[in-house]
């Protein structure tokens, strides 16, 4: 009896260990897939660059052309969704507190991305910062449609 119960605690504990998020090394690669499939054109390639990766949310920056901007993604299950593009209001905490990132990953996010983009050529951070507005994203990765005035 005692013997059973030890193999069930144990059976229980490595059952619960195998289903917690796993914050992988493929994260990056995962987030990359999921904008390149929304937003790639063999006309206007799509570069990807930083991704920061806190909790269950994630920054990328973006660049395509002339233009760019950054994502802000969030965890699905296994998968990555994209929750919004913007410019500069992904780039610090205060703006991803308003896009719904709670507060202490806004905060994580916000320092890691300084630093991650601190790296990256004043032209590219331009581009970043070039993207006008904040758009929210359905889960299929597609915006609403814009209403013309």
């Amino acid at each position: 009896m005692q013997m059973h119960r030890r193999f069930m605690l144990g059976l229980a504990l490595l059952v619960s260990c195998a289903s917690l998020p796993v914050h992988a090394a493929d994260d990056p690669a995962a987030i990359r897939q999921a904008l390149m499939q929304a937003f790639d054109k063999p006309e206007a390639r799509l570069s990807v660059e930083p991704v920061v990766v806190v909790g269950q949310h994630a920054v990328a920056g973006w660049a395509q052309g002339e233009r760019g901007g950054r994502a802000l993604l969030y965890r699905h299950g296994t998968t990555w969704q994209i929750a919004a593009c913007a410019g500069d209001a992904l780039k610090d905490a205060k703006g991803l507190r308003e896009a719904g990132v709670g507060p202490a990953d806004a905060d994580a996010l916000g320092k890691a991305i300084g630093e991650a983009e601190a790296k990256l050529p004043a032209g590219l951070r331009a581009r970043f910062a070039s993207f006008d507005g904040f758009v929210r994203m359905d889960p299929n990765g597609q915006h609403p449609p814009q209403h013309k005035h």
